[in-house]
């Protein structure tokens, strides 16, 4: 049944629908920009012997550019939004195939323009687009011939997309049996937030039979992302699978290092967290279906009122601007709450045009949900803060992404640490916790687990047990003896293998950023918000590095990450003692 007190979101600024004449007339605009991109490379022989390499040249193509991503960033939004809140919207769904063959078009292009890019010697004259020039001279330098890249561009629609729609199409149709019931594997999944463990456990169990009847299709999905991956890095001369992401991330190999050398020397920190809630749980040791448990009952319920009350409130102090972006968003109807059939799980934000964004929430009348819609809020207000850049401008890298979502989140969730008491303390600092041990240690598995599939898919494809027996090393090599089981089937349950390479360690990244700029905050507030502003902002144009030095951090000193995670440490200590 529809829910009155949670609000749907208000997609009518954009379009009213796909008949709307505003839809058809940026569809025919979308055309006619993608026309003219052709034209002005063709002006500047951009694919010629001689190619026009002028700062007139550079601008007339990227302006060209910028137009085509103004008019697809609402139109691709809507026909996705429009898909998220109801997977049975054919509508949605043809809107987005034709979009995305109308958009193949710039896919073929965008190799030339790179090499195109990669020729030009940035000076002043570049201003703002001196770091995609210089990231454009790597690329350039990591790309195979105009006809291989335009062949990969079009072959990854039946081939990488291809495995990866199968991944999706396959795991979102497992069901299994459970005391009577068949349940889809997410709703399965839930069960591990139950307060009886028989049930747990018992839901544990049946999760993973279901995974291991499916896996011989799964495994053949990651056998062939990682396999058709492999072939196209070698081919563009990547050392490994690792380095262009590190490229696309905009962080050095050495910053990476930094991160894990302090991730592996707080493990020890994390199996004690561990083993305080296997005592608060009456056990002697904690078990995989025990993570997500509750260790108190929360007695506040959270009304969506109270939540935008709350949320609003607490932002203030830390900067005024989020708390006005985030009354906006409650006010103008750019979240979607209500869970209800056919909408997509889970939580995300998404830039719409012009600053604004779209939220999907699943909202429920817990703090972990007000925690979650802190989260998304802090990404529209970074899709603000960029707003005002032409979109080549406002690419931001993966682990730059989460910096003012992890802020939201940190400041919502210390506000609320500070006026809750007895059990409802204990389950906010815990419900903290437990996700940020999915971020610090069960992401550094992942990314173990991701380094091995590599290393062995190079010589040949691996079967379902070899990719079980990989994820259960990295378990033991992160969890070790804080857990007493372990998930083999980890490597198909999360999506991000299938979709993208190392989509992992970004998370620990923002996470570790975000709590050094929580920091910066707490020692200088009045001086923290304008700079904090103008990283957002700049996120698009500049490294992480440079950025990361606004604020003294130096990336590639494990000290810088170490401090972040000592925080964590003194929420351990706390949860320690109040167990």
């Amino acid at each position: 049944m529809p829910n009155p007190d949670l609000p749907r979101w208000d997609l009518s600024p954009l379009y009213a629908s796909f008949s709307d004449t505003r839809f058809q007339e940026d569809r025919a605009r979308l055309r006619e920009q993608l026309e003219a991109l052709e034209r002005a490379l063709e002006r500047y022989r951009v694919a010629g012997e001689e190619p026009v390499r002028t700062p007139e040249a550079f601008f007339a193509v990227a302006d060209a550019l910028n137009a085509v991503r103004a008019t697809a960033l609402p139109l691709r939004g809507f026909a996705y939004l429009r898909q998220a809140t109801d997977a049975r919207d054919r509508a949605a769904a043809a809107a987005i195939s034709e979009l995305e063959g109308e958009l193949l078009r710039l896919d073929r292009l965008m190799p030339r323009i790179v090499r195109w890019w990669g020729g030009f010697e940035p000076g002043d004259w570049a201003g703002d687009y001196a770091l995609l020039l210089q990231e454009a001279r790597v690329r350039a330098a990591h790309q195979m011939s105009e006809a291989e890249e335009t062949l990969a561009a079009e072959l990854a629609l039946p081939g990488e997309r291809a495995w990866a729609r199968l991944y999706g199409n396959v795991s979102s149709r497992i069901t299994a049996r459970f005391q009577g019931e068949e349940l889809p594997i997410a709703a399965l999944r839930n069960l591990a937030h139950e307060p009886d463990e028989t049930r747990r456990r018992a839901a544990y169990r049946a999760e993973l039979d279901a995974w291991e009847a499916h896996a011989d299709e799964i495994a053949a999905s990651l056998n062939g992302v990682k396999g058709a991956r492999i072939v196209l890095n070698r081919r563009r001369g990547w050392p490994d699978a690792l380095e262009p992401t590190l490229h696309d991330r905009r962080i050095t190999r050495a910053t990476l290092a930094a991160l894990q050398r302090a991730v592996e020397a707080s493990l020890p920190v994390w199996r004690r967290y561990f083993q305080a809630k296997a005592r608060r749980l009456g056990k002697t040791r904690l078990d995989w279906w025990d993570l997500f448990a509750p260790v108190a009952r929360e007695r506040r319920r959270w009304s969506w009122e109270e939540a935008r009350a709350f949320i609003v409130k607490n932002l203030r102090p830390f900067s005024p601007a989020a708390a006005e972006l985030a009354e906006r968003a409650f006010r103008e109807r750019w979240i979607d709450a209500e869970p209800r059939s056919g909408k997509r799980g889970g939580a995300f934000c998404m830039h719409v045009g012009g600053g604004a964004s779209r939220i999907l929430a699943n909202y429920a009348p817990s703090f972990d949900a007000v925690s979650t819609l802190a989260h998304e809020l802090g990404h529209a207000y970074h899709n603000l803060r960029l707003g005002s850049r032409p979109p080549l401008l406002r690419a931001t890298p993966m682990t730059l992404a989460e910096t003012a979502s992890i802020m939201n989140e940190t400041a919502i969730t210390r506000a609320a640490l500070a006026e809750a008491e007895g059990e409802d303390a204990l389950a906010i600092l815990d419900t903290w916790l437990a996700g940020a041990a999915q971020v610090v240690v069960d992401i550094h598995s992942r990314f173990l687990f991701e380094t091995w599939v590599y290393e062995r898919r190079e010589g040949r494809e691996l079967a379902p047990e070899e990719f079980s027996q990989l994820m259960t090393e990295a378990q033991e090599r992160t969890y070790g003896e804080g857990l007493a089981t372990r998930h083999p089937y980890m490597w198909a349950v999360k999506p991000h293998y299938y979709g993208s390479d190392f989509y992992n360690y970004p998370y620990t990244f923002g996470l570790l950023f975000g709590l050094g700029l929580y920091r910066a905050y707490q020692s200088d507030p009045a001086g923290f918000v304008a700079r904090y502003d103008a990283l957002l902002s700049d996120t698009g144009v500049a490294d992480a590095r440079s950025l990361a030095a606004r604020f003294g951090f130096d990336l590639e000193d494990e000290t810088f990450w170490a401090e972040g995670l000592e925080l964590l440490a003194e929420d351990v200590a706390k949860f320690e003692k109040a167990v």
